[in-house]
């Protein structure tokens, strides 16, 4: 059974959004993700398309993936010193 949630989404029995449609354009979901989403992918590519290429299950586990490299990056990089 498929129900509305408060953002309007439909959502399976067990609460989880449904599947987005792999036709997305990867131009589309910079705009929600940021500029360097999917990094070395085209604007003009498809969500499937960069799912099949990145080996990722989901749109979900992509931008989470993407969010902890990003995150492991900022640890691994120089703070730099505070002005005065």
């Amino acid at each position: 059974m498929n129900s509305t949630g408060l953002d309007s989404r439909h959502r399976d029995a067990n609460g989880e959004i449904s599947r987005k449609h792999g036709n997305t354009l990867i131009k589309s979901l910079r705009i929600a993700y940021g500029k360097d989403f999917a990094a070395g992918c085209d604007d003009g590519q498809t969500l499937a398309e960069v799912l099949h290429k990145l080996d990722e299950p989901s749109l979900s586990k992509l931008v989470e993936d993407e969010r902890r490299e990003a995150h492991l990056n900022r640890e691994a990089s120089p703070q730099s010193e505070p002005r005065e």
